[in-house]
């Protein structure tokens, strides 16, 4: 891998860490931030880690006014012998990447972005938490800086990484959530940007999960935008359903998010041999599973949550109560072997992890 050359400015004054023990999710940010600029005449230029700052931008900056934006996330762990691993962070640049064409961003240097965040997470090292459960968090994004009120892409961006020591993102942690299914807001269509990772997708997103919030459920599951039939994806995370001894999970139709882990928990069931396949599901063929005795498991998978059982579907005024409400074999196996790898507790067949 070729190495860049990216400037270094260390901070003169250190934060105070945060208890690992109170953490929550993306409210705390570690002392140095990665910057690198574009400019349509220069391309990316200007690499640098500096102190964790505000940055300056235009009011008629275009990320404003036209949403032209994307944006990443992975996790750095510490190991119980002190190492830093990352969990297959060039897949999230590669993600990073197809989000940028989808939204007309130039294309940034792969290798330079993973040396970026190696190099700033070894620097800030020390905020890895150390407890179980926790992680530092990793989001790499990149926003329209260009002062121009024309619709047209923007002729210069700002391609950003900061970090936030995080603990669980659901209050659940592993124990089995309330899942509420939306029938009436749209979250993506095939052609729209559902499989790019664009802040306007999750601004969509809001209304419908501040409704169900509201009524103590901690995440909605969009049906497609189409016939509002077909399962799609939970907000922050892919979906998999156990229904008769065979997982099925949602195929790729570009309106869902392609997930790193949901494509390590599709090469980790292969490993095992257990039938997993991806097709379109319909909402009715669950609740028909369901009402048969055949709906044995249902999760969610995502970099955030990692493996988040989901105990309880309401549809159409139905509860469907999925495992009694417990956490599923597999789900337990999926999310044990996922983070014994990330944290090092467990062998990485796959080559999954980098050492820092």
């Amino acid at each position: 891998m070729t190495e860049h050359s990216i400037a270094l400015s260390k901070t003169t004054s250190k934060k105070e860490k945060p208890n690992p023990a109170e953490l929550t999710f993306g409210e705390k940010f570690t002392d140095h931030m990665f910057i690198l600029d574009y400019d349509q005449d220069k391309g990316w230029y200007d690499p640098r880690i500096v102190p964790y700052q505000p940055i300056s931008v235009d009011p008629a900056a275009m990320v404003y006014h036209y949403g032209q934006t994307v944006f990443e996330g992975l996790k750095a762990y510490l190991t119980d012998g002190g190492d830093v691993n990352l969990f297959r962070p060039e897949k999230n640049i590669n993600r990073l990447n197809r989000s940028n064409a989808r939204m007309c961003i130039p294309a940034i240097d792969e290798n330079l972005a993973l040396q970026a965040i190696k190099q700033l997470v070894a620097l800030d090292a020390e905020w890895v938490p150390n407890l179980s459960g926790t992680s530092l968090y990793i989001r790499p994004f990149v926003i329209a800086t260009e002062p121009y009120l024309g619709i047209a892409p923007s002729k210069q961006y700002k391609f950003i990484i900061i970090l936030s020591p995080v603990g669980a993102y659901y209050k659940e942690g592993i124990n089995p959530v309330k899942i509420a299914v939306e029938n009436e807001y749209v979250r993506a269509v095939k052609g729209g940007t559902g499989e790019a990772k664009t802040a306007g997708n999750y601004a969509s997103s809001l209304k419908a999960h501040e409704i169900v919030e509201a009524q103590g459920f901690s995440q909605v599951l969009w049906l497609d935008g189409l016939e509002k039939k077909y399962i799609e994806e939970v907000g922050s995370m892919n979906v998999f359903f156990k229904i008769d001894g065979e997982i099925i999970t949602p195929a790729l139709n570009g309106s869902i998010l392609e997930g790193v882990t949901r494509n390590s928990v599709i090469q980790l069931l292969k490993y095992w041999n257990v039938p997993v396949i991806e097709r379109a599901i319909a909402m009715d063929e669950i609740y028909q599973a369901h009402r048969a005795g055949k709906l044995e498991e249902a999760f969610g998978t995502g970099t955030a949550a990692v493996i988040s059982p989901i105990g309880t579907l309401a549809w159409n005024k139905e509860i469907l109560e999925i495992n009694n409400n417990k956490t599923g074999d597999i789900s337990k196996k999926l999310y044990d072997t996922l983070t014994g790898i990330q944290y090092g507790k467990q062998e990485d067949v796959f080559d999954w992890v980098i050492q820092l």
